[in-house]
């Protein structure tokens, strides 16, 4: 089984084509959203975030408290880095269960925003968009996030040139390129290598 990584930076439309991957009936893991659920689920991660960040990183009901942690580490790269700490680790033990439940598959996705050369992916699909859309598609999703802080999380992230510096392959999420047949292309190389 191949372990494929899709990547880019936010607001690129990692997700939509994800869903497409799925569609063809390929296992996708989706690390943020399962780090959003280790987050609320996994006892030892709540206590180590109550531990760095202090009770206020949940609510009284359990869950996480989303904008009180991004006022911790919106400027702090230190706190940010002990929270990945916690939250990474536990991400990849996570991904490691996923591909063995996957292993009789041919390959299966990684979706994430950060993601490395060296994390035991054969191939990187990287997609890519122009900012001005990206910034367009995160306004409508996340309405609750200010200018200031989207420019923040992009500036905080590689550049799309280092993006593709590590891409074995390119889909172009730009409004004017189709992507099915970009995804299907991709999709049919992929089975030629497993």
């Amino acid at each position: 089984m191949l372990k494929i990584g899709l990547t880019g930076g936010i607001g690129v439309g990692k997700s939509t084509i994800s869903k497409v991957f799925s569609l063809l009936n390929v296992p996708v893991y989706e690390a943020d959203s399962r780090a959003k659920f280790l987050i609320e689920y996994d006892l030892f991660i709540v206590k180590s975030i109550k531990g760095l960040l202090g009770d206020n990183a949940y609510i009284s009901d359990g869950s996480y408290n989303k904008s009180f942690v991004a006022e911790c580490v919106f400027n702090n790269k230190l706190t940010l880095e002990k929270l990945n700490h916690i939250v990474h680790p536990a991400v990849a033990l996570d991904f490691e269960d996923f591909c063995k439940k996957n292993s009789d598959k041919k390959y299966i996705l990684k979706e994430a925003a950060l993601m490395n050369r060296n994390q035991g992916l054969d191939k990187i699909i990287v997609v890519t968009s122009p900012l001005e859309l990206r910034i367009c598609r995160i306004k409508a999703r996340d309405t609750h996030r200010k200018e200031n802080q989207i420019s923040e999380i992009i500036k905080n992230q590689k550049s799309q040139e280092e993006f593709l510096e590590m891409a074995d392959f390119e889909i172009r999420n730009n409004d004017t390129e189709m992507l099915l047949p970009q995804i299907l292309e991709i999709h049919r190389q992929i089975l030629t290598f497993s």
